[in-house]
């Protein structure tokens, strides 16, 4: 299985999901792939932002070997699932696909509600990340079904 999580710059939530996921998905001994993208470009090549960094470094999750990336519209070929983690994420995604089939493949990563962007509000990071690790483990019990 090939899971794809995406936010704006690929700094702060996609890569703290892509990053979890990946732990989990280690810890379960499931052979997944997991990635992450941005819908904006203003990042490509960086890595995650050094308080997403901390913050996962705090529970034994590395994410410093991530580079962030732009959502391409291949990437709907390329991966199974296509989580975004906010509202503008899933039009910019949508607004990509060229077929049913890609559309069907994209979702909100909290089916109910959006995950904030912690990169304005430096106080946002432990939140974000304890939602987002809730999250992944959540989308592991559903997807192995």
């Amino acid at each position: 299985m090939k899971i794809l999580m995406v936010c704006l710059g690929n700094i702060c939530r996609s890569p703290l999901a892509h990053g979890i996921m990946q732990h989990l998905v280690e810890q379960e001994g499931l052979d997944w792939e997991i990635d992450s993208a941005g819908t904006g470009d203003w990042h490509v090549g960086q890595q995650p932002d050094r308080r997403s960094i901390a913050v996962a470094t705090k529970y034994g999750v590395d994410i410093t070997k991530q580079r962030a990336q732009c959502f391409q519209p291949d990437f709907f070929e390329r991966y199974d699932y296509i989580y975004v983690m906010d509202n503008n994420n899933f039009r910019d995604v949508m607004a990509l696909a060229r077929s049913e089939e890609d559309i069907a493949k994209v979702r909100m990563f909290l089916s109910q509600d959006i995950v904030p962007d912690p990169y304005l509000d430096e106080g946002q990071f432990e939140p974000v990340y304890q939602m987002i690790e809730k999250r992944c483990h959540e989308l592991i019990r559903e997807l192995r079904k």
